[in-house]
């Protein structure tokens, strides 16, 4: 990445600076500072998507004619610093980020005309079914039914850690339309609406007590075969194509933010010994560790994007990118977890943004809480955390992806 930048950099840089500074309430940015987890407070993510669709910045990576903003990598990288720093909600990934691309990859042109102005809108709001209690990293093994009735198949079965379902009105599922030969073929990438009669949705409380995650069971669920993204069979391909842009993504600017933050806090906050915590060698070292080689992911992130936009295929370099980032961003809410001293331990999600109900819980009289509000997400963003090694492909998949592409073994 050249930090050189040129003076339309710097001018794009004030036009985000002057836009955030307008249309970021304080509601929003406490929604962006407080969340608990990638996935934000619900209605703040749906207020900032239609804002940014306003200005035209709601999918500023789609290509212009579906409405993309064709920036530079540079620019890229400024909005979502700038956003980032000031504190914006992040949009939810599965419609915009995630089944989208896929559409506009695989799509008819009708399903394009359909879905990609309501996605960018949030008048379609996807989650994604693709785990199941039974295929989790090892997603071939899918078992959900889809059974060829005419100009419908019908669907049985469930899928399980599926986010924001209970927010969605329409999901995106692998199921199993054919059982012969390998476990990858006869697998189909079907659209479904959620209104469909036959769906049920169960919630699951995580271990920060957030109600985000979700089981959908499909019960004779029957959905049009026009709701097929891609072939009949072939819905491999396209669930690879979408896990590229799943895994992949810029997390650096987001990471450096976190480093950033994290130090200043480090600055303020006590020690064991009564000295900032920053000047602990142990803390410096850890804290100086994770900075330096988020400094190296964001190289790595803008070395894969380059290629992309280039139309090259980036290979196993999304693997790479999904372990660095997740486990990079698991040490820094470590690290904030142990900043956070004796508060950290503290439950306290009144204080936070979550991204979803919390369960079984009463906050105090006045909404009091102890400490500052960082130190009340720390523990919530630091459970939350721990699931990114595993979703989107564990960690250990991701290894062996590496092993074999990379490495040839």
């Amino acid at each position: 990445m050249d930090y050189d930048w040129s003076a339309a950099d710097l001018a794009f840089r004030d036009e985000v600076r002057g836009f955030l500074d307008a249309k970021l309430t304080p509601e929003l940015r406490r929604a962006g500072r407080l969340a608990t987890s990638v996935y934000p407070d619900h209605e703040a993510s749906m207020e900032w998507q239609r804002i940014l669709h306003e200005r035209g910045w709601a999918a500023p990576h789609w290509p212009v004619e579906h409405g993309g903003c064709g920036w530079s990598l540079t620019q890229h990288y400024i909005f979502s610093r700038e956003s980032t720093l000031a504190g914006a909600p992040t949009l939810s990934p599965m419609g915009i980020r995630m089944v989208a691309p896929a559409i506009i990859a695989f799509g008819t042109p009708e399903q394009k005309a359909f879905y990609l102005p309501r996605i960018l809108t949030g008048e379609i709001f996807f989650c994604q079914g693709y785990s199941e209690p039974e295929a989790g990293s090892d997603l071939a093994s899918l078992s959900m039914a889809a059974v060829d009735d005419g100009d419908e198949f019908v669907c049985t079965g469930s899928k399980i850690w599926t986010t924001h379902a209970t927010e969605a009105n329409w999901i995106f599922c692998l199921v199993r339309t054919s059982r012969t030969g390998k476990k990858q073929q006869g697998i189909t990438f079907l659209l479904i609406d959620m209104a469909t009669p036959g769906i049920e949705i169960r919630p699951l409380v995580m271990t920060s007590g957030e109600q985000v995650q979700n089981q959908v069971f499909f019960d004779n669920v029957r959905v049009p075969k026009s709701n097929v993204l891609g072939r009949v069979d072939d819905g491999w391909t396209v669930a690879k194509y979408l896990l590229v842009h799943e895994r992949g993504g810029a997390a650096a600017p987001m990471l450096q933010v976190m480093g950033q933050e994290l130090a200043e806090a480090a600055a303020r906050q006590p020690g064991q010994d009564g000295n900032p915590l920053i000047d602990d060698p142990s803390f410096a070292m850890r804290l100086a560790d994770a900075r330096i080689r988020t400094d190296v992911l964001e190289v790595l992130e803008y070395r894969t994007i380059s290629a992309m936009a280039q139309g090259k295929d980036p290979g196993p370099a999304s693997s790479m990118l999904k372990i660095l980032a997740t486990e990079l961003s698991q040490q820094l809410t470590e690290l904030a977890l142990d900043a956070a001293g004796p508060i950290g331990r503290v439950y306290q999600p009144h204080a936070t943004a979550p991204g979803g109900p919390i369960a079984e819980f009463a906050p105090p009289a006045g909404d009091y809480h102890s400490g500052a509000d960082w130190q009340a997400v720390a523990p919530l963003r630091y459970f939350n955390d721990r699931a990114g090694s595993i979703y989107a492909g564990s960690n250990e998949i991701q290894r062996n992806i590496l092993a074999k592409a990379a490495l040839g073994l």
